[in-house]
């Protein structure tokens, strides 16, 4: 006799039973029935619509993406985490990662759809990467953990091209819609991902810290000896790391396999045992004389590399938004289906106003989201430049918060893992601290204010197109001005929140539903300042517009 360790798809089981002999199981919550997520988000629909995306390809992968079967592959990917093994059983050193079938098939279907970089082959003007930000969005409300290889190889490409021969060598690997795990010649390899490794122990995010070396050899290929303290995705087809070269900090490109077929000097010292994203390996890792390549000038490494980590950041905000929209979908799943007190939860006036609340702040975060990769499309760079370091400062803190209080709008059941929200709430926090915490990018739209005024010009100018439409968004405009005239450290957080909420602001009364627009106005941007607790709005009951674009259709 067989058996099997996987489930089921939940269609395809029986149904449980309801009566137990001793009592009726009743006003308990059905699971939520296969659905195409994109049709079911009027916000995210809207955006592509309006930002030049291809709705057609998203149908295909919404399609996938709603199913049982594929949110039992994130469950499962997430509970077999995946295990380092340094060496064979003769003792050899290997160094590889063993994942479960499920990251896998997470791995291929996001590939597959192109949510890794395709859209860097594809011709200008065809909304190629709004299409894959939607998409990427809408795969990080599943799963979030194996979006971090996706988002990698999704960034590298733009700092590749620093040295044309490389990406001339990498590009179609990475550009290609084929997922191919192992370790292999990436010449031999039909598809390729890539990963980013710059942190060390001593520096954290202060890369220049870093005492990586890079011994140049006459053949153009450089030697590196150092540690990195924190790579993510080690099982990636090759890195872009940073080393101290004979001109300064250097980015290099660094394959796993070298050209001959050995293995490069990188040795994975352990996994990471981290408070989420269970399902992707993050390691420590130890270069001992691995061969590298050199990617743009020597001693201009970060300037070479910020491109990929500005995509990456792109990410942050789209994964971010995505984990608010699947918190808030559940707890609006929940409510619809849940009586306490003789009444339906989502008729309780409280409770609308509390799930009213979090499905403004979500439909807010997806439209800037899709902006900002809007912007990528139509190469508006200066925008992108301080657009993209507060709109990340701010959706990514935020998503802990609404995350928390979706989960207690399912009370003790929103606390056990069947529900889920406890894999969401330990995903939260990691698109705040990944490429850069909160202080990080607060300052980094300080330098962007200091070198680059074309930058505040592009935000400023964005944000205009709602002038005059509501007093409360002209009040946050007004402080915005206000700190930008005098930008300080100390308030540079400050800065950084005014600069997105008045982006935000702008983007929902100009294309949400006045019912939206209001309700976020009013809990985000209202003259008495923001209200720190979901259901504190002040104003009218006219939300039912609002919960109707998040709550699933039975």
């Amino acid at each position: 006799m067989t058996t099997t360790h996987t489930r089921p798809a939940a269609s395809a089981r029986p149904a449980p039973l309801a009566d137990l002999g001793t009592h009726d199981v009743t006003n308990q919550v059905p699971p939520r029935a296969d659905g195409d997520l994109l049709s079911a988000d009027p916000a995210v629909v809207e955006a592509l619509d309006r930002e030049g995306g291809d709705r057609a390809v998203l149908e295909r992968l919404a399609g996938v993406l709603g199913t049982a079967e594929h949110r039992e592959h994130a469950r499962t990917a997430n509970i077999h985490a995946p295990e380092l093994r340094t060496h064979d059983r003769t003792g050899h050193r290997i160094d590889e990662v063993d994942f479960h079938p499920s990251w896998h098939e997470l791995m291929r279907v996001s590939i597959e759809h192109g949510l890794a970089a395709a859209p860097w082959s594809a011709a200008p003007g065809t909304g190629a990467h709004v299409t894959r930000a939607a998409g990427f969005y809408l795969s990080s409300q599943i799963e979030q953990g194996h979006l971090c290889p996706i988002s990698m190889t999704y960034a590298a490409v733009p700092a590749l091209r620093h040295a044309p021969e490389l990406a001339a060598a990498y590009e179609p690997g990475l550009t290609a819609r084929s997922y191919v795990p192992g370790l292999a010649d990436p010449s031999a390899k039909a598809g390729l991902l890539a990963g980013m490794s710059m942190t060390e122990k001593q520096g954290g995010s202060d890369v220049r810290a870093g005492t990586t070396v890079a011994h140049p050899r006459p053949d153009g290929s450089y030697r590196l000896t150092g540690h990195k303290w924190f790579t993510s995705a080690p099982m990636n087809d090759l890195f872009l790391t940073l080393a101290q070269a004979p001109g300064g900090l250097t980015c290099l490109v660094l394959p796993r396999v070298l050209p001959d077929g050995t293995r490069n000097a990188i040795r994975l010292q352990r996994l990471k045992d981290k408070l989420g994203n269970r399902s992707n390996a993050s390691s420590e890792i130890e270069y001992d004389g691995a061969v590298g390549w050199r990617v743009g000038e020597e001693g201009r490494g970060v300037r070479t590399i910020i491109e990929m980590v500005s995509m990456t950041r792109l990410d942050c905000v789209l994964g971010a938004a995505g984990t608010q929209r699947a918190a808030v979908v559940e707890a609006a799943h929940h409510v619809a289906h849940r009586s306490a007190f003789g009444v339906r939860l989502a008729d309780a006036p409280l409770m609308r106003e509390v799930v009213a609340d979090l499905a403004a702040e979500t439909e807010a975060a997806t439209v800037l989201a899709l902006r900002l990769a809007g912007a990528v499309d139509r190469g508006e760079t200066a925008l992108l430049r301080l657009a993209l370091p507060v709109a990340k400062y701010l959706v990514c803190k935020r998503t802990s918060a609404v995350v928390a209080e979706a989960l207690e709008c399912l009370g003790g059941n929103g606390y056990v893992e069947e529900s889920d929200l406890p894999r969401l709430y330990r995903e939260a926090p990691l698109n705040s601290i990944w490429e850069g915490s909160g202080n990080v990018t607060a300052l980094d739209a300080l330098r962007a204010i200091a070198r680059e005024p074309h930058a505040v010009d592009a935000l400023l100018a964005e944000i205009d197109l709602a002038a005059g439409a509501d007093p409360r968004l002209d009040a946050v405009t007004t402080a915005l001005r206000t700190e930008l005239a005098a930008p300080q450290e100390r308030r540079a957080r400050r800065l950084a929140e005014l600069a997105a909420l008045a982006l935000q602001g702008s983007l929902v009364v100009r294309h949400a539903p006045a019912e939206v627009a209001d309700v976020f106005l009013a809990t985000r941007l209202d003259a008495a300042g923001p209200l720190r607790t979901a259901g504190t709005r002040p104003g009218s009951d006219a939300i039912g517009t609002v919960l109707e674009r998040v709550t699933p259709q039975a």
